[in-house]
């Protein structure tokens, strides 16, 4: 039986605006195993956003429980959900959120700063890795004011991998970018979970969420 990387049982988040209670997830239970592509699904305010910011831990639950890799991340202090962060979860965004005065390797190498105890030479090696597994090693001196759309995003993912986290989170990643484009970033995500990662991906494309292997729809922050 595979394992249970993401766990959430009778999750709930709720803001308060003013007199108001916003329930943004609403008693959401959800199980994804090790090694599944799976797409979380929904028109905007659905709590797409919200559910990943939990996954992800830079969110914490107003109720409920959150386990990841099985271990519950309720009463967590910030430096353990800060370790979680960085180490078993990598984070790909909508518009890249590169630095725009350093380049692809320096970019990448970044999430490795935060390691603790990994040196230069090390954090330029498996930066490099990272880079030619996106197929972007011979862009690696480029700043992102000199690569395509397309070309950033493999930037973003090769950061997202460096930490070789066992979770992707991937909030619209194709949301930026061009129909063909998008097809080909939606292809190295199926390679990249075709060898064993966990990858998450919210999107309101139905065609790129009919991509993935399993769709989980959202609506008022239910499943």
């Amino acid at each position: 039986m595979a394992n249970k990387v993401i766990s959430l049982y009778n999750v709930r988040r709720y803001y308060a605006m003013g007199d108001i209670v916003v329930k943004a997830l609403d008693g959401v239970t959800l199980l994804i195993e090790e090694g599944e592509f799976t797409a979380i699904m929904g028109p905007s305010g659905s709590g797409k956003s919200t559910l990943m910011n939990l996954i992800g831990c830079l969110d914490t639950p107003t109720d409920g429980i959150i386990q990841i890799d099985g271990e519950s991340t309720m009463g967590m202090t910030e430096a353990e959900l800060a370790f979680i962060r960085n180490q078993k979860v990598g984070f790909i965004f909508q518009q890249f959120n590169l630095l725009g005065k350093i380049n692809a390797l320096e970019n990448v190498m970044t999430p490795l700063l935060y390691a603790g105890d990994v040196g230069v030479r090390e954090r330029k090696e498996r930066a490099k890795n990272a880079l030619e597994r996106v197929g972007l090693v011979d862009r690696m001196h480029h700043r992102p004011n000199e690569l395509s759309g397309g070309q950033k995003q493999r930037v973003a993912i090769a950061r997202a991998l460096v930490n070789n986290p066992s979770i992707l989170l991937a909030d619209e990643p194709t949301g930026a970018l061009d129909s063909n484009t998008g097809r080909q970033i939606m292809e190295l995500f199926e390679e990249i979970n075709s060898e064993g990662r966990t990858v998450v991906l919210v999107t309101h494309d139905r065609d790129i969420g009919l991509t993935c292997r399993r769709q989980i729809r959202l609506r008022d922050g239910k499943v």
